[in-house]
């Protein structure tokens, strides 16, 4: 069963890196789903909007991750 786990842990990191960015990016998409299309529906910001916020989260983990490797 030990053996089971372990693979199971080893086969997730191979698609999932960092938790912190995956969970952080699923948030966005989930509460990017429900609020765009109520506040920007017809606009062209909706993609934009979007993809800003994909890029913030990125950033921000690069950031956090620089300085958790420099200590």
């Amino acid at each position: 069963m030990e053996g089971l786990v372990q693979f199971l842990r080893k086969l997730g990191r191979l698609f999932v890196d960092d938790g912190s960015l995956a969970v952080a990016l699923i948030l966005w998409c989930v509460g990017a789903g429900l609020v765009l299309p109520r506040f920007a529906a017809q606009s062209s910001w909706s993609a934009p909007l979007f993809a800003l916020g994909c890029l913030l989260i990125l950033l921000v983990n690069v950031a956090v991750s620089v300085a958790r490797h420099r200590k």
